[in-house]
């Protein structure tokens, strides 16, 4: 029986997310027959890896130091398979503005934005309102403001008692309908519309159940609904996925046929019951339980 490890919790700003995700899939690889052990994460993960000898870790990390690269590094160290993203895809998805530079080089549309700290973020507008900030090397939408055109307040009250240590992405807010697509083992599975019943879709509406609408699959049209799994996919393949990932786009229907917007691929996508890749898999015949063994089947060292 193959000894799967769970990687859940951690420190970081997504800790909560990460400890029912890992929950949830430690669950549904128990049911499915893999000897397991799920391991909340400190900063002894190293030795509590060699202490239980696992075959195969199934990392349902969210945030820093388990989705930008670093727990990654230590499996590959380790020797240990692992599910998700390697190394490099990892750090550069969560590396915001490097990611916008391979999506570029591809041919992939972002929104237009600048890199900046907070002191000189505050110091004045750096693009026209309305504008999104977020932290470059966040998930969850933890951390992001949206600056509307009628809000007059200046930025530093906006955003006061934002991490001075962290640098922010600035993007032109594209106006439109939030899409989102899951990508598994390099195909891409079904397009959900998010609808928030109030604001946007940020931590809070991601993760209370009520908040936010799914609409799976996504009401575009056909031709629409195909361009955009090709261009979640070969955001996948730019940054050289593998396993599960999610990518996020606006959609601007506001002119002509519309344009999508990639915002960014998510590496680790959430695993809990309100979580969106599940969600799209199960659409398409995939359940829960049969989700985490193709991942854990999938899992292997290098990129």
């Amino acid at each position: 029986m193959k000894h799967v490890a769970v990687l859940k919790g951690g420190w970081s700003a997504e800790r909560e997310v990460s400890l029912n995700s890992g929950a949830a899939c430690a669950k549904a690889l128990r049911e499915v027959g893999y000897k397991v052990t799920e391991l909340d994460v400190t900063h002894n993960i190293a030795a509590d890896l060699a202490a239980i000898k696992p075959d195969v870790v199934f990392n349902a990390l969210h945030g820093r130091i388990g989705e930008d690269g670093c727990v990654q590094g230590l499996l590959e160290v380790m020797g240990i398979p692992y599910t998700h993203s390697g190394v490099l895809a990892s750090s550069i998805a969560m590396d915001k503005p490097m990611a916008k530079r391979i999506f570029a080089a591809a041919g992939l549309r972002c929104p237009q934005g600048v890199t900046l700290s907070l002191d000189q973020l505050v110091k004045k507008d750096p693009i026209p309102r309305p504008f999104v900030v977020k932290p470059a090397d966040e998930g969850s939408s933890v951390g992001v403001y949206i600056v509307l055109e009628t809000d007059n307040r200046p930025l530093s009250q906006i955003m006061a008692g934002a991490d001075d240590k962290t640098r922010y992405l600035v993007e032109e807010y594209i106006a439109g309908r939030e899409i989102t697509v899951a990508v598994l083992n390099e195909k891409p599975l079904g397009v959900t519309e998010i609808r928030p019943l109030s604001g946007f879709y940020d931590y809070t509406n991601k993760y209370t159940d009520g908040k936010t609408e799914h609409i799976c699959p996504a009401p575009l049209p056909k031709n629409k609904y195909d361009e955009v799994m090709q261009l979640a996919l070969k955001a996948h393949q730019a940054l050289g996925c593998r396993g599960l990932s999610r990518a996020d786009f606006r959609f601007d229907d506001t002119k002509s046929e519309g344009t999508f917007y990639l915002l960014e691929v998510n590496t680790q996508p959430g695993m809990t019951a309100l979580s969106l890749s599940p969600e799209i898999a199960a659409h398409v015949g995939i359940s829960f339980n049969e989700l985490v063994r193709l991942l854990v089947e999938d899992a292997r060292l290098g990129q």
